[in-house]
């Protein structure tokens, strides 16, 4: 969006591609974006959620679509490109309508909000961060550090009032988190195993961070039938 929203009158532009507004590779990404691609998503975004979403895809696509339109950026060579087939669009809707790790994680922050950090929450948030950047990279002071931050102080703290909760390190998951993707069933298996390896009773806690990301894992499965 951000590009969208920097581009004013008279300066001269690049159309806004594909690969400007989402997460997308090859051809696709240099495509510029017509407002028969715009309608095509609202029209799948409808069908697959039942509504359109502010600030979804669909809405994204629009505001590209009428900045180009009105630059005259999808006119002459591009009225010659085939639109996006149906397809695709649907595919694209689908996928950014996904759960994240990061807002399952978040997720989490509210269902276990009251729960005290423990080595095994630390050790699923750092399985559930390295999936979700795609790198074994701890960050200092990011949320997998805060995490075992927490779970190290915990562990010297006999009252629980004064533990560091759940909730307290996971409420801005998604900002934290360097790089985010959809919430998979590998990505659950993951965490869940992580979990379950540093918890004294080979346990995962209800609504924590493993049930949170094997909720979203599951329902990111149903939409992909």
């Amino acid at each position: 969006m951000s590009q969208i929203q920097q581009r004013t009158p008279g300066q001269e532009q690049e159309p806004i591609n594909y690969g400007d507004v989402f997460n997308v590779s090859g051809p696709l990404a240099t495509r510029p974006i017509a407002p028969e691609d715009a309608a095509m998503m609202q029209t799948a975004e409808t069908t697959i959620l039942g509504k359109t979403k502010g600030g979804g895809p669909a809405a994204v696509m629009q505001s590209a679509a009428t900045v180009n339109e009105r630059a005259g950026l999808v006119v002459g060579q591009y009225t010659q490109v085939t639109p996006v087939s149906q397809e695709v669009v649907a595919e694209a809707a689908v996928e950014q309508s996904k759960i994240t790790i990061g807002e399952a994680l978040e997720a989490a922050a509210y269902s276990a909000s009251k729960k005290p950090v423990d080595q095994s929450d630390a050790a699923a948030i750092q399985a559930a961060e390295v999936r979700a950047t795609g790198s074994n990279v701890i960050s200092p002071g990011g949320l997998a550090a805060s995490a075992q931050s927490a779970a190290s102080f915990n562990a010297n703290v006999d009252r629980d009032e004064v533990k560091v909760k759940l909730g307290e390190v996971l409420r801005n998951a998604t900002t934290q988190l360097p790089a985010d993707k959809a919430a998979t069933r590998q990505d659950a298996e993951g965490v869940a195993s992580a979990e379950l390896r540093n918890d004294p009773n080979l346990e995962t806690h209800p609504g924590g961070v493993a049930a949170s990301i094997n909720t979203a894992a599951r329902i990111n499965d149903g939409m992909n039938v």
